[in-house]
């Protein structure tokens, strides 16, 4: 076990195996109520929180603990932030964000209601308060993911060094970068509500 432990890509491939094992383990105690429907959407909702998690989570990792530590930390040190630590979290989030994106919607889609919530619920006259609920989060998390691609990934960039900018451009690049992604946490709650809830408020 701690052959596979010491090593991300193999502790990855283990973790994908119990998965595989989770939707067998459905297929055996379902018998013959086993719908193979219902577990497509539950592998696509399955993509879309698992993407979501990487996403959120790295957002909060910059937001309560990379952003409100960076003062503490010696200058000589910070290099080790900016070069290494920090490029490499915001690949997995912009990808998380865009992956939780494109999950969502196809889940949207398959489902049958990517319309309905997308023009919150406006179409229907506004008769189904699920697609409305869903639909506000639905946005919020399109906003969101436009901050990620659009705002915050280019000005970390800048502020980062990754690209050619002058100098004097960095600061206002961070803050920037800070303030969007400050903003995409205070929406990520109220997301999150919209998301979790309309699969058990409305039953």
């Amino acid at each position: 076990m701690a052959g596979i432990l010491s090593n991300l890509r193999s502790t990855m491939i283990f973790s994908v195996i119990l998965a595989v094992l989770m939707y067998a383990l459905y297929y055996f105690a379902a018998g013959a109520d086993y719908n193979p429907s219902a577990v497509t959407v539950a592998f696509m909702r399955f993509l879309h929180v698992i993407s979501g998690v990487m996403w959120i989570g790295l957002l909060w990792y910059f937001n309560f603990v990379q952003i409100p530590n960076m003062g503490k930390i010696p200058d000589e040190q910070k290099p080790a932030i900016g070069k290494v630590i920090a490029p490499a979290a915001l690949f997995w989030f912009r990808w998380g964000a865009a992956a939780t994106l494109l999950t969502g919607l196809a889940l949207a889609a398959h489902r049958g209601y990517l319309v309905p919530t997308l023009t919150l619920g406006a179409l229907e006259g506004f008769a189904v308060p699920q697609h409305v609920f869903l639909g506000v989060g639905m946005w919020l998390g399109i906003i969101m993911a436009f901050n990620v691609w659009v705002i915050i990934w280019p000005n970390q960039k800048i502020a980062l060094g990754l690209v050619d900018a002058p100098a004097e451009a960095k600061p206002a690049a961070g803050r920037t970068a800070m303030l969007f992604s400050r903003t995409n946490t205070l929406l990520s709650l109220p997301m999150l509500v919209a998301m979790a809830g309309s699969q058990t408020l409305f039953g």
